[in-house]
């Protein structure tokens, strides 16, 4: 049975979280809309889909892994992953190494070209973002940061599933 929320620190009104939950879609809805998407990629100069810019984003994020670690992380199918790697390789925007652990398996890693893309494509995204949130203060974007790191921090660690295999961490309800 979870501990009861401190009486110091009162639980979160549900209208509050909706509206985060509310909001966090909106975000979600924008950062993913096509029309978006092709004018990052117009600006950008970066002939990518979607799902192929958030993969080479991820890659550039974490050290070269392999295709399943790319899926995990991603939450997608592996086939999907393996069909975007195919596809970025022959763009010329990742490379296969070996895994220095298990030289039969095989990461991926950006190339030259991967990391110039990524570049230009954080580029226009903080670009465009500065432009949304120019009139904020230093202080507010600095509030603001501090605090979308702590609420996917909170939200990474809640839905990390257990080693026993359960399935996903859920509250349980009480009686």
């Amino acid at each position: 049975m979870p501990t009861p929320p401190s009486a110091e620190v009162p639980a979160p009104a549900a209208t509050d979280v909706a509206e985060i939950d509310r909001n966090l879609n909106r975000m979600a809805h924008l950062a993913n809309h096509s029309r978006e998407h092709g004018r990052l990629r117009e600006l950008a100069g970066i002939p990518l889909e979607r799902s192929a810019v958030v993969l080479l984003r991820q890659i550039a994020d974490s050290e070269p892994l392999r295709p399943g670690e790319l899926a995990n992380l991603l939450a997608v199918e592996a086939s999907h992953i393996t069909r975007q790697v195919q596809r970025l390789q022959e763009a010329g925007y990742v490379t296969r190494v070996p895994d220095p652990h298990d030289r039969r398996a095989q990461r991926i890693r950006l190339t030259a070209a991967g990391e110039e893309a990524v570049v230009r494509i954080r580029e226009v995204k903080c670009h465009s973002m500065r432009m949304a949130l120019e009139g904020w203060s230093p202080q507010e974007l600095r509030r603001l940061a501090a605090f979308v790191d702590r609420m996917v921090d909170d939200l990474l660690a809640y839905a990390i599933e257990p080693d026993d295999g359960r399935g996903p961490l859920v509250p349980h309800s009480t009686p």
